[in-house]
């Protein structure tokens, strides 16, 4: 007897700890899981862009040499970042020696000049005793030749005095356009020869970015779209679509689009790497928060909230980002309430505990 009321009385605990357990379960299944925020998709007009990689130029970059052949370095004015101005006098060449060739034509010119004159005299003098019949028709002639020949002695003197002057002028390196120096290879002292090069100058300091962009988004892009630079030193620049190469990179099959940046550059430089949002147009997309969006193995999703404050996990497809907004392309509905963060926390069937109201679809 004492052995089968045992049996029933152990049977009865077990009845009892299975319910009990039954009900911590229900319980905790109600508990909610998170306290969360939700909202409804909102309609927006946002940018249509192509993203795009590229490096920062200079728009045309001079390069400044010399003019004069032999001549030695006395003075060099600018240093590379220094900005100078169209004409202004960045380095100076010895001159003393075209000073003095430049004296000697002057003196030439003034001899043939005077030599000139008196052929001139000569001519009109051989004229009027011509007209006497005390020169022959031969005289007259002699005098006129040697009065041509006078005039062009002056007109040979002139020009070597011109020559002079110009390789004078040479001596003294001008800026050809205002800007910025990017190079320099002048130095005190050295002797340069024609052509070498002696300074580089981005022209009016302006900048450019040459994007590299796929050649599938080619035909979008239009001379004179909107664009957002973002130099690698932090620098935003706005730019203009200046051209679009004719051609497209067979390796890479990139095409470079050249960008027209404001003049306002501050740290951005040429050579830097940049990248940038092409402005297409707008058009209107569904929206979420952003932090409405978790990536899970590669996919996004978000977490919607049904009228029995559970969150299902919807995988959806996004697209374009503004702001803080993110555009979904497909899977939710304009109607159904997504959870504003906190998504990573959940699980779909969690139960939660909504605190806001939600505003009426857009």
């Amino acid at each position: 007897m004492k052995a089968i009321f045992g049996v029933f009385l152990m049977t009865v605990t077990l009845a009892v700890n299975a319910a009990d357990d039954q009900a911590k379960a229900s319980v905790q299944a109600s508990k909610p899981a998170l306290t969360v925020n939700v909202v409804t998709p909102t309609q927006l007009e946002i940018n249509q862009q192509v993203m795009a990689n590229g490096s920062l130029s200079a728009w045309q970059e001079a390069v400044i040499g010399a003019e004069a052949n032999g001549l030695k370095i006395t003075e060099v004015r600018v240093n590379v970042g220094d900005r100078v101005k169209q004409g202004e006098v960045i380095a100076v060449l010895q001159s003393d020696t075209l000073k003095a060739e430049l004296a000697q034509a002057e003196g030439s010119l003034a001899e043939a000049m005077a030599s000139a004159l008196e052929a001139r005299v000569q001519t009109d003098r051989a004229k009027s005793l011509q007209q006497q019949g005390f020169f022959s028709n031969a005289q007259l002639s002699q005098a006129m030749a040697n009065d041509a020949i006078a005039q062009a002695r002056v007109q040979s003197a002139r020009a070597s005095v011109q020559l002079q002057t110009v390789r004078l002028s040479q001596t003294q390196v001008k800026s050809p356009d205002a800007g910025v120096i990017s190079s320099r290879q002048a130095t005190v002292g050295s002797v340069v020869n024609a052509g070498t090069e002696l300074f580089r100058l981005i022209r009016q300091g302006r900048l450019e970015w040459r994007a590299e962009v796929n050649a599938s988004d080619l035909g979008r892009i239009k001379v004179g779209s909107p664009v957002k630079v973002t130099a690698a030193s932090g620098q935003v620049l706005q730019g203009m679509v200046r051209m679009v190469a004719p051609s497209v990179d067979a390796q890479t099959r990139n095409a470079l689009v050249y960008v027209d940046l404001s003049d306002q550059i501050g740290s951005a430089r040429a050579g830097m790497y940049a990248k940038g949002e092409i402005v297409l147009g707008q058009s209107k997309a569904m929206t979420v928060p952003q932090t409405a969006v978790v990536v899970r193995d590669g996919f996004s999703y978000v977490y919607t909230v049904g009228s029995d404050s559970k969150v299902t996990q919807t995988k959806v497809q996004t697209g374009r980002l503004s702001g803080d907004r993110q555009e979904i392309l497909s899977g939710l509905k304009s109607d159904e309430r997504v959870v504003v963060s906190g998504g990573a926390f959940l699980n779909s069937g969690d139960t939660v505990r909504v605190v806001n109201t939600v505003p009426a679809s857009k």
